[in-house]
C-alpha cells in the first residue's frame, strides 16, 4: 500500500506564490508517474501537472507559471505555482500511479483572493 501526504496549500492573494508538497510513504512502486490535479469549485477535477522519468506535463492552465519537480530520495513532488490567480482556486490533489495501480492524497486547500 502507497500513503500519499500533501502539504502547503492555503490562502495567498494573487499574483503570489505557494509550493505544494506530495510525500510517499510505503510499498512504492517505481518508475512510477506523479502528479497533482486541479478541482476548482463546481467544477470536475482537472490534470495540471506531472512527472514521469524523462518527462513533464502541464496544463494550459498552469503552463508557464508551475513546476513540478520530484526529490526521488524524500519520494516527494512538488508544485511550485507562481503568478496564482483566482482561478487556480481549488483542491490539489496528489497521485502516484504505475499501470493499473493508482493512489491518491487527501487534497489540500488553496484559495487565491485578495
Amino acid at each position: 500500500q502507497v500513503q500519499l501526504v500533501e502539504s502547503g496549500g492555503g490562502l495567498v492573494q494573487p499574483g503570489g506564490s505557494l509550493r505544494l508538497s506530495c510525500a510517499a510513504s510505503g510499498s512504492i512502486p517505481s518508475p512510477n508517474t506523479m502528479g497533482w490535479y486541479h478541482q476548482a469549485p463546481g467544477k470536475q477535477r482537472e490534470l495540471v501537472a506531472s512527472t514521469t522519468p524523462g518527462s513533464t506535463y502541464y496544463a494550459d492552465s498552469v503552463k508557464g507559471r508551475s513546476t513540478i519537480f520530484r526529490d526521488n530520495a524524500k519520494n516527494t513532488v512538488y508544485l511550485q505555482m507562481d503568478s496564482l490567480k483566482s482561478e487556480d482556486t481549488g483542491v490539489y490533489y496528489c497521485f502516484l500511479r504505475r499501470y493499473a495501480a493508482e493512489y491518491w492524497g487527501q487534497g489540500t486547500q488553496v484559495t487565491v483572493s485578495s
